[in-house]
């Protein structure tokens, strides 16, 4: 296939690399210009471009409306992104996306950290393979992305309607926590709307008192433990410790 990628930050250039090393060509632009992704071609193999380039005759879409599907694998931190009316109580943060874009979209890849992207692939079948829920309202497109998933090593869930993506955006238990299929359809259930906006706000404080090479695969851990999985392993109290440790540093400037 064709993919065009909007954005180059840690998933765009993760996916970036994963499309590259299953053959697909690959073009990804930014707000700043292709001739500041040189880093990034080098290190994934896509071709910067400008960003009207990379919508023309792609087969699928990264965050900007053309007539292929688009996956939104963003995520919405009023901290980091200021307020924005109408998402929360009232639209899920993709929903908002689409009416912007006034163009149906995928919600999907925004609850996985990028390491676990990189990393976590796995055989169909394998015990430990990590599953990503996938919501929208055009079935075809949810299984052509359930799919892709699979040809990348991941399990996907069809998790419902755009409207219930909220079940998986910051916050809520299926955020981050590399679940298995038998584990990701409890964490959606237990999604509490009222409570997700403090948690997703108390999460984000917390990450701007870590260390920048604070270990990715430990705050899955963390995250594991937290939702009530892996409580009984050694090495997820340790990543809680790890993590109690960062929270009493002063917050980074």
């Amino acid at each position: 296939m064709k993919i065009g990628i909007i954005g180059a930050g840690n998933i765009g250039s993760s996916l970036a690399r994963y499309f590259c090393n299953l053959q697909h060509t690959v073009l990804i632009a930014n707000s700043r210009g292709p001739e500041t992704l040189s880093k990034v071609a080098e290190e994934t193999g896509a071709t910067p471009a400008a960003i009207l380039e990379v919508v023309k005759g792609v087969d699928l879409l990264r965050d900007l409306p053309a007539e292929s599907p688009i996956i939104d694998t963003g995520n919405y931190y009023p901290l980091r992104d200021g307020l924005i009316d109408g998402i929360g109580a009232v639209m899920a943060e993709s929903e908002w996306t689409s009416s912007v874009l006034g163009r149906p979209v995928i919600k999907a890849f925004n609850n996985i950290m990028s390491d676990s992207l990189i990393r976590g692939g796995r055989p169909k079948g394998s015990k430990d393979r990590i599953a990503l829920p996938v919501s929208g309202d055009d079935t075809k497109a949810k299984r052509f992305v359930i799919a892709l998933l699979d040809n990348m090593g991941f399990d996907g869930l069809d998790a419902g309607p755009l409207s219930q993506s909220w079940r998986f955006e910051p916050g809520t238990p299926a955020y981050c926590p590399d679940p298995t299929l038998k584990e990701l359809p409890s964490l959606l259930a237990r999604a509490d709307r009222k409570k997700a906006a403090g948690n997703r706000d108390q999460a984000a404080k917390i990450m701007a008192k870590l260390p920048p090479d604070f270990p990715a695969q430990e705050l899955v851990r963390a995250s594991r433990f937290l939702v009530g999985l892996d409580v009984l392993k050694p090495r997820s109290w340790f990543a809680m410790v790890l993590l109690g440790f960062a929270m009493l540093r002063p917050a980074q400037s």
